[in-house]
């Protein structure tokens, strides 16, 4: 394994642990006021690439910003409902949904990607019989999904333009912008403001995790990596992630997977692997 195949897998395995964490902060913060501190921490170590960026790297930063923070609240909201687990395999259900929405720039669906789109619906249909469905944290968390799918588009449509430090800043700047704006219209009315330094207590060490290590250092290193990675052996990769979250959440929370969801999950993850396969041009005689 080359260096840069390994620094995704590190990544990926970062991604991993944010879900037990996530779900543990979730006992006392909301996913929005759980994204904003995240972001505000992500903000500050990227500082020092926000400066001179040009006009067209600030317009795609806060496009992939928004989508960014959709993905990311919508995941934080989910995991009120269901195990981490869960989620991660729903959200990687993003591995799918990228050539889907590729039709509509002109992709062609392959056998290999309907049949794997099939094996991933009836793997999430063995997840939730395991009695852990709930319609609000399923739909947030396939939001997620759809809402990554659609930043994974963008960023390969437009990040080549730009510098990857300085774009990863933008979008980082405008997620604590957004973020902390719409915690604010969120908390007219309600006394959460007031009380969120004391809901945030029992959590801070988890949300400079979340904020420095596994949002700012990790989006930075992925940008560094997929230079040299294509999009296809990359995404093989992150299918990786679910897996990763299964582990820690057995290690943190002592979640545990019914048999029956276990072999939902592994259908899962072979779906987003199968994916990725790409199939054979037939030779010209």
């Amino acid at each position: 394994m080359n260096f840069n195949l390994a620094l995704l897998l590190l990544i990926t395995m970062v991604w991993g642990t944010t879900f037990p964490l996530l779900k543990s902060a979730a006992t006392t913060l909301s996913g929005l006021e759980i994204s904003a501190i995240r972001f505000a921490v992500a903000a500050v170590c990227m500082a020092p690439f926000i400066w001179k960026v040009p006009r067209r790297t600030w317009i795609d930063g806060a496009l992939l910003g928004a989508l960014a923070l959709v993905s990311y609240v919508a995941q934080a909201y989910g995991l009120q409902f269901i195990s981490s687990n869960r989620s991660a395999f729903l959200t990687s259900l993003a591995v799918l949904i990228v050539p889907v929405l590729g039709l509509l720039w002109g992709g062609r669906l392959s056998a290999i990607m309907i049949g794997a789109a099939l094996m991933a619906c009836a793997g999430i249909g063995l997840m939730s019989w395991e009695g852990g469905a709930h319609l609000l944290g399923d739909s947030a968390t396939l939001l997620c999904a759809l809402a990554y799918a659609l930043y994974v588009i963008v960023l390969s449509q437009r990040s080549g333009g730009h510098d990857s430090r300085q774009l990863t800043a933008t979008q980082i700047a405008f997620m604590a912008v957004f973020s902390a704006g719409w915690i604010g219209l969120a908390g007219l009315g309600n006394d959460s403001l007031t009380t969120l330094g004391t809901r945030l207590a029992p959590h801070w060490v988890s949300l400079l995790y979340l904020g420095v290590i596994a949002t700012a250092g990790m989006l930075l290193l992925q940008a560094i990596a997929q230079r040299k990675v294509s999009a296809d052996k990359a995404a093989v990769v992150y299918a990786m992630e679910p897996v990763f979250a299964a582990l820690f959440g057995w290690l943190w929370l002592n979640e545990v997977l019914s048999a029956r969801a276990a072999v939902g999950g592994a259908m899962v993850v072979v779906a987003v692997i199968l994916s990725e396969i790409k199939p054979r041009t037939p030779h010209r005689a």
